[in-house]
């Protein structure tokens, strides 16, 4: 086991967690430049009608490059009560939807301002519903290459999901569309709950 580099994600991905669950600690990288189309501001989970992107709106523009630690949420769109009910229409009827929502509601009721403090508030609530014990650090500077820890910065690209395919578990809406593969770690939370990180741990194992 070694330390790994990774970007702090929105709810991350089902392949992140599988990533970390593994390491012996965790570096966010907070010193890169914001990029757009990438998981550090959406996230996918199941709907009634398949696979669903969920897009916290940020205050970006490409023309002027700007710091990820930097970047401000656009609360002016009621995002947060949008996609709060796209979790309950989502997940309400899942074995553990009720076990875990009390612990994940502050998180769309409180106002964050940049999207970097919302994302490890994120991180912080699933690490506690999954149990999961693991030390984090923060980069200082950014390096482009890195020899200590294991460089895991590339999953945070939406565009490629080059994911294994993980074991199956029981999806609600799997009867209607089929298993989906490396959704949000609030899909894995929600219909597998306690043992979700046993999930997690069996995947790398694989």
């Amino acid at each position: 086991m070694k330390p790994i580099i990774l970007h702090p994600t929105y709810f991350p991905s089902i392949e992140t967690f599988v990533a970390i669950v593994s390491a012996s600690s965790v570096v966010f990288e907070i010193c890169d430049n914001y990029q757009k189309q990438t998981y550090r501001n959406r996230c996918y989970i199941y709907a009634a009608n398949g696979k669903l992107q969920l897009s916290v709106p940020v205050i970006y523009t490409q023309k002027n490059r700007q710091l990820y630690q930097d970047v401000q949420i656009a609360n002016t769109y009621n995002w947060q009560d949008i996609h709060f009910k796209s979790l309950e229409s989502a997940y309400r009827t899942s074995p553990f939807y009720e076990y875990y929502i009390d612990d994940l509601k502050p998180l769309f009721t409180k106002q964050y301002d940049s999207i970097l403090e919302f994302n490890l508030a994120c991180f912080e609530v699933i690490c506690d519903a999954l149990q999961l014990d693991i030390t984090i650090n923060k980069t200082t500077e950014f390096k482009k290459n890195y020899t200590d820890n294991l460089d895991l910065r590339g999953l945070v690209n939406a565009k490629k999901d080059t994911a294994p395919q993980f074991d199956n578990y029981t999806q609600v809406f799997s009867p209607k569309h089929g298993y989906i593969n490396n959704l949000s770690i609030l899909d894995l939370l929600f219909n597998e709950g306690p043992s979700a990180l046993t999930y997690l741990e069996a995947q790398h194992a694989n």
